[in-house]
């Protein structure tokens, strides 16, 4: 049984970090993609970030340059670190591994 708990987010002002992470298990996270999305009220779901079992990654443009992802095999857990938070950014935000399993969602909150 697989199983993808996420962990972090919270509520930060304009200009901080926050960190969201991905435990996940019952899969091989050694060979997974790990995606991440967020969502807000009375929209779709909507990608934000890739990293591939070799490391590579992707941004949408509107996060490049302050979001960056990390993983870590030993432990299965995927990290996105989210730098110079704005209030647009505020959203709930979806692990995804493989294209088939889903974290719970984090809330992350941008508000001054």
């Amino acid at each position: 049984q697989v199983r993808v708990v996420q962990s972090g987010g919270g509520l930060v002002q304009p200009g901080e970090s926050l960190r969201v992470s991905c435990a996940v298990s019952g899969f091989n996270f050694k060979i997974a993609t790990v995606k991440w999305f967020r969502q807000t009220p009375g929209k779709e779901r909507e990608w934000v970030a890739t990293i591939t079992a070799d490391g590579s990654t992707d941004f949408e443009d509107s996060v490049k340059g302050r979001f960056t992802l990390s993983r870590s095999w030993p432990r299965s857990t995927g990290h996105l670190q989210m730098n110079n938070l704005k209030p647009d950014d505020t959203a709930v935000y979806y692990c995804n591994i493989q294209d088939r399993y889903w974290g719970q969602g984090t809330q992350v909150t941008v508000s001054s």
